[in-house]
């Protein structure tokens, strides 16, 4: 038993000094730490998400649509129909969207492009990494699954994202001269991270 504890002590003792004379890094092994810190540091993953609110005339399916139900809900927004569209834009009718006195509020503060210019652009929400859930190596690469939620920075975000559901992701990983990356360019038929968080699939709860 004694002998067997000294071999493994001298197996460690041997891969430790191999790491240090080749100038191995923290990069070099991709474990779920690691993976956590790459995908959350990303500028995919830390991109905002940004609602475009579009006022004047739109649509009858753009009037309709999941958000804007939303923000006619919570009295931010409303419509007036209107036989006149946009060129373009067809059958009629159409709708006048306006932001009400409430809507100016809330909404506001959180233009980013300028009042006078269309569509709003608003910020939202962000992502939180949640976990690593599984990930799965093939010589240089490797597919790593992930899970993640939306985050709400504002009014307008919390009624737009649901903070509850989580969303599941995987992306492809590559082993470089200096470590391990998170693939930014496509490679076959392996998403970019960018992708893959377009693509994610939303949990039950």
């Amino acid at each position: 038993m004694r002998n067997s504890k000294i071999a493994l002590l001298a197996v460690l003792l041997c891969l430790i000094c191999l790491c240090l004379t080749s100038g191995c890094s923290p990069r070099d092994f991709l474990t779920r730490r690691l993976a956590t810190d790459l995908i959350s540091r990303s500028d995919a993953f830390r991109e905002p998400q940004a609602f475009l609110l579009v006022t004047g005339l739109v649509s009858n399916k753009d009037f309709n649509s999941p958000e804007s139900l939303v923000m006619q809900r919570r009295e931010w927004i409303i419509g007036t129909q209107t036989k006149k569209c946009p060129e373009g834009v067809d059958p009629p009718p159409c709708w006048d969207v306006q932001l009400t006195p409430v809507g100016v509020e809330a909404i506001r503060p959180l233009i980013t492009n300028g009042e006078d210019n269309q569509p709003l652009a608003l910020r939202v929400a962000q992502r939180k990494l949640l976990a690593i859930t599984g990930i799965s190596k093939a010589g240089n690469l490797a597919d790593v699954e992930f899970t993640w939620q939306w985050v709400p920075l504002n009014p307008v975000g919390a009624a737009l994202y649901d903070s509850g559901v989580r969303y599941r992701s995987t992306v492809q990983f590559r082993d470089y001269d200096d470590g391990w990356r998170v693939m930014s360019e496509k490679v076959h038929a392996h998403p970019t991270l960018e992708e893959a968080l377009r693509n994610s699939e939303a949990m039950s709860p």
